[in-house]
């Protein structure tokens, strides 16, 4: 028991020295993040839908 007492001591020493963002920095951060999401999402969406368009073109000859 005592090396996990030591453990979380340490996990929050080092915690309490982590810089955590402020208000509108994460804010900032949250939005970059769905908006990479969301066009990354639309961008193999159409990808995928080109891949398959070929797929059934080229089955059908």
């Amino acid at each position: 028991m005592g090396k996990i007492k030591k453990f979380l001591q340490e996990v929050v020493t080092e915690m309490r020295k982590t810089s955590w963002p402020k208000s509108k920095e994460l804010t900032k951060y949250t939005v970059v993040v769905v908006t990479t999401v969301i066009f990354f999402a639309l961008f193999f969406l159409l990808v995928d839908l080109g891949v398959s368009e070929l797929f059934r073109w080229y089955l059908n000859i």
